[in-house]
């Protein structure tokens, strides 16, 4: 069966675990709807709130790093605490989670791509052919060894990233007579709302310890990649939505934004061609673009290894668990990944549904209510991993136990925030936004109620 190699260092890591979370795509998309449903021009302090709420849990998941030996995150983490048969469930979930947000950003991908040819004077083509075009090059990129796709995806990140950097310095550098702190008494709408976008945009950023058996120093690599992730994710998104809602005005923004979305206009490039100039804007334009690819091959390679687990351990079939003699890579799993992408998209393209509201939306609303679960049973797998092992938490019982419930509890407090607030998510009809949200609830009583596999139950 052979093991997946590598060379990655924490600055490798953080570049495809950050890529997987698409800064460039949640500005874009995920700041509007947090300004125009979310609390308006104190929109920022979601992700804010976020972050903190993921540092929280990610002391307890690093504690646990230290005594974990395969990858395969969220998963591996709940069967070493809770057991074999919550941590098949917590695989189940998993894979539905990333495959269910690497559909709606395939959907993103597609229609974005089409409104950018349009805007420059192509034709008006189906969104699902510009998507099946990345899903081949996608396909290419993640059979190959794991540090071409890292390099890839660093290109890329840090352009995005330089784009928006540029923005928002342009934006501080005119000074506006209005700043959000001033509109804190004309929220649009409740900050519980802001916090869903925000965790939204944190989704993948776990996969730091995916990639385990391809880092340099896991003991060392996997800590830092994953604080420095959640840190670095959370002030750039934090930066960002204040300076878009700075650069209009904390009084109107959320009139504005509203007024974007209902004309099709992404207010973000509307912001840098306004204040770096239309250059900027068309450079944005196009780096959304690689951004939402970048996103799409974090997301198969996150897909392609959680398969290759499941495979080691018997709750897949154990073909997946091979690796390319040359590349080093998961490539049946990548292989297989790239088919199951290939049925949903054609399933997606003959439901004949809007590509970005409603594909878009539907599954980042099943993906959210799965990342958080998962976010619960991991904190609750710490504790009962390091209760059943006193003498590895004596001297921390903080990092080991103390913290880790705290997140359990807070997790679950944004876990009930989502499903109250689930319709609003979707943009759905009530009846399909609760189909919806029982999706991931079921898919782990299904991976808990499976039968005996290879592993001891």
């Amino acid at each position: 069966m052979g093991r997946l190699s590598g060379n990655l260092g924490v600055a490798e890591i953080i570049f495809m675990v950050i890529a997987a979370a698409a800064p460039l795509t949640v500005i874009s998309g995920n700041v509007p709807l947090a300004i125009t449903q979310g609390n308006g021009a104190l929109a920022w302090t979601g992700f804010v709130a976020a972050a903190m709420v993921l540092l929280l849990f990610s002391v307890g998941f690093v504690a646990m790093t230290a005594y974990m030996t395969e990858a395969g995150a969220f998963f591996t983490y709940i069967r070493a605490g809770l057991g074999a048969r919550c941590g098949r469930a917590g695989a189940f979930l998993a894979l539905l989670t990333y495959t269910s947000i690497q559909l709606g950003v395939y959907g993103f991908f597609g229609w974005s791509m089409d409104d950018a040819v349009r805007q420059w004077g192509g034709p008006a083509l189906p969104w699902w052919l510009y998507a099946a075009g990345v899903l081949v090059a996608v396909a290419v990129m993640g059979y190959r060894h794991i540090d071409l796709s890292s390099r890839v995806l660093g290109v890329a990140l840090v352009l995005e990233i330089g784009v928006v950097v540029v923005m928002n310095a342009a934006i501080m550098w005119h000074p506006m007579p209005v700043a959000p702190m001033a509109d804190a008494g004309q929220a649009a709408g409740p900050f519980a709302v802001a916090l869903l976008f925000a965790i939204t945009g944190f989704i993948g950023f776990e996969a730091t310890a995916i990639f385990r058996d391809e880092a340099r120093d896991p003991q060392h690599t996997i800590p830092r990649a994953t604080y420095g992730a959640v840190i670095i994710i959370g002030l750039f998104y934090a930066i960002s939505c204040w300076c878009v809602i700075h650069a209009w005005g904390a009084d109107s923004i959320t009139g504005i934004t509203r007024g974007f979305l209902a004309h099709g206009q992404n207010i973000v490039l509307e912001t840098a061609g306004r204040y770096a100039g239309r250059v900027m804007q068309q450079a944005m334009q196009v780096l959304l673009l690689t951004s939402l690819f970048a996103c799409l091959l974090s997301f198969h390679n996150i897909i392609a290894r959680y398969q290759l687990a499941l495979g080691r351990d018997g709750i897949m079939p154990a073909f997946l668990a091979r690796t390319h003699d040359r590349h080093a890579s998961p490539h049946v799993a990548s292989v297989v990944q790239t088919g199951t992408a290939c049925v949903l998209l054609c399933i997606a393209a003959l439901s004949g549904e809007d590509p970005l509201v409603d594909i878009f939306g539907s599954m980042a609303g099943i993906s959210t209510i799965g990342i958080v679960v998962l976010m619960i049973l991991t904190s609750v797998a710490v504790v009962a991993f390091f209760a059943r092992r006193r003498d590895l938490s004596r001297g921390r019982p903080f990092s080991a136990v103390v913290i880790p419930c705290v997140a359990a509890v807070a997790l679950c407090a944004v876990l009930c925030v989502i499903l109250v607030n689930f319709t609003r998510i979707t943009g759905l009809a009530a009846r399909t936004s609760l189909m919806l949200a029982v999706l991931p609830f079921a898919v782990t009583g299904l991976g808990f109620c499976v039968g005996r596999t290879a592993i001891t139950d």
